[in-house]
């Protein structure tokens, strides 16, 4: 997994059994691995490259996937049957029918001599939907207990069921601006969300952000980096407050959303993970906003979640079962999707 806030590249080496229709899954070793600087600025402005350079990072960030899961596999206990890999989207456009992330499931079977499975949207968007969030159907075979999932990574998504059938989407952004803005304070990102918490809110800020449209949709919806860009950045640079003051206001404003769609008249349980579980602010925050209780797993299933889920994807994929639910998308049916890439 490489995620919109960059944090680096999720392995997890997953074991997934199935039994009368059951299914269940373990971590059995995980490790994140930071970016340098250099590839975060080429995944950051990768969407700007020309269409030879877009395929040419397409390529070379498969062979370094490729490598990365090498040197892992140094510390494990034996060789995967398959490798699911998610790639980093570079875009994410639904409405024009376009979804793509970059690290070419070709070269991550070549260089590892192991079966990779890739490219899980592009199906689900050429049928309709929104490609996203896919983690949902995950959510519904292992984690099924909880009122709502809510994932805290570079955007929040939320996944819950409803008349019986699983519904999510995004909610907002969450790691990809705070991190963002942690960067302008001189750090990689507000560790405990210490940066935040001494901040002011800035009332104006919050108000103009709670009114964007996209918080007025109806789901299926879902979020990329470009409405990030396009919608959210211009309201956030028009304030010129301490980045503590805006840091602390983005907060607010990620724990209010997450309480308008969790419908906090109700008490209920959320199953937190992703990277924003560990800003101890931002849980206070959503913990108080929202009255709901939270319920807040080991660090790996915190942070290894969303690879756990893909790694369950290939396996469905792999078997040529459902991995992708039109009741969370808007796709005109279920489908199997990704590509597999046979050694």
């Amino acid at each position: 997994m490489s995620g919109s806030s960059l944090d680096g590249l999720d392995v997890a080496f997953c074991e997934l059994t199935q039994e009368n229709n059951t299914w269940n899954a373990k971590i059995l070793h995980a490790e994140t691995y930071s970016y340098n600087n250099s590839l975060i600025e080429l995944l950051t402005s990768a969407s700007s490259l020309d269409g030879i350079n877009l395929m040419k990072l397409h390529r070379e960030f498969g062979i370094y996937i490729g490598k990365i899961v090498n040197h892992f596999m140094d510390n494990c206990p034996e060789t995967p049957d398959y490798i699911a890999s998610h790639g980093h989207t570079i875009f994410h456009q639904p409405d024009k029918g376009i979804t793509f992330q970059a690290g070419d499931g070709a070269y991550i079977a070549a260089e590892t001599g192991i079966t990779t499975i890739s490219d899980f949207r592009s199906l689900d968007v050429a049928l309709g939907g929104q490609g996203a969030p896919l983690v949902p159907i995950g959510d519904d075979f292992l984690f099924n207990e909880y009122d709502y999932c809510l994932n805290l990574g570079g955007i929040a998504n939320v996944s819950f069921k409803e008349n019986h059938k699983r519904i999510a989407f995004d909610i907002c952004p969450v790691n990809i601006v705070l991190n963002m803005l942690a960067k302008q304070a001189g750090k990689k990102y507000d560790k405990d969300g210490n940066i935040a918490k001494n901040g002011q809110l800035i009332v104006p800020l919050l108000n103009e952000l709670n009114e964007l449209s996209f918080y007025k949709k109806s789901a299926p919806k879902s979020l990329g980096r470009e409405w990030v860009e396009s919608d959210f950045l211009p309201i956030l640079n028009k304030y010129n407050g301490p980045v503590e003051d805006k840091m602390h206001t983005v907060v607010q404003h990620i724990a209010e959303q997450i309480s308008k769609v969790t419908k906090s008249g109700v008490r209920k349980e959320l199953f937190l993970t992703g990277g924003g579980t560990h800003n101890k602010f931002l849980v206070q925050q959503i913990r108080h906003i929202t009255n709901h209780i939270l319920i807040i797993p080991e660090d790996e299933i915190v942070d290894f979640k969303e690879a756990l889920i893909f790694a369950l994807l290939g396996v469905l994929r792999f078997r040529r079962e459902t991995n992708c639910l039109a009741s969370v998308t808007g796709a005109r049916r279920d489908s199997t999707g990704g590509i597999i890439h046979r050694v």
